[in-house]
């Protein structure tokens, strides 16, 4: 049952797979987007029996260009929540690191978002600080 959910998710690869025993579910495989791991999990959330969810899918992005970091900056200034002028972001092997200070929580969670929505990125470093 909680294959066929996932089966007939179109935002979740076949990639994918799960395992339960006595109510346990396990996710595993790989995709190439942080929202494909997330919606696995999500998508199961609802069954009935379900105890808990471990979920051991790993990012594997698509090589992409050197253009990452441009691509979160225009994302970043395209975003009415976000000030991009205060966020720096570096990227390394996959790997975003987002530095400066953000007005509210709300600006640091969408500047975070816009990050994960760029090709190739398997890992989010938040060093991003509120103030007002």
């Amino acid at each position: 049952m909680a294959s066929d959910h996932l089966e007939w998710n179109a935002l979740v690869p076949k990639t994918v797979k799960v395992q339960v025993t006595d109510g346990v579910v396990t996710l595993q495989g790989t995709v190439e987007w942080q929202f494909q791991k997330e919606q696995a999990e999500r998508g199961l959330l609802p069954l009935i029996g379900v105890r808990s969810i471990l979920n051991k899918v790993t990012l594997n992005p698509k090589p992409s260009a050197a253009g990452i970091k441009i691509k979160i900056e225009n994302a970043l200034k395209r975003n009415a929540e976000t000030e991009a002028s205060h966020i720096k972001v570096e990227t390394s092997d996959g790997t975003v690191t987002l530095h400066g200070n953000v007005r509210s929580w709300v600006e640091r969670e969408e500047a975070e978002h816009a990050a994960w929505a760029a090709p190739g990125v398997a890992k989010i470093e938040n060093r991003l600080t509120v103030s007002s």
